[in-house]
């Protein structure tokens, strides 16, 4: 999860990621941002994230993004 972090604060570094549940709804990042963020979640975790997991409800916070990488990993 640290990493995940690291990635989002480089992104954008003055989001509140531990407590923000909006990423996307309040629009911390926008279209820019998820498309550099799924490119590095996907190098540094070595996943893909299929067009159709690009939602909302997974890139809102960082625990639900987290749980998205997991999920992937595990699906391998």
């Amino acid at each position: 999860m640290e990493q995940l972090l690291e990635i989002l604060r480089e992104i954008q570094p003055n989001v509140d990621y531990d407590h923000c549940d909006t990423l996307i709804d309040g629009h911390f990042l926008d279209s820019l941002d998820i498309l550099a963020l799924v490119a590095e979640v996907e190098e540094v975790f070595d996943i893909i994230i299929p067009t159709v997991e690009i939602v909302p409800e997974n890139f809102n916070s960082a625990a639900r993004l987290w749980d998205l990488i997991q999920r992937l990993r595990e699906d391998g």
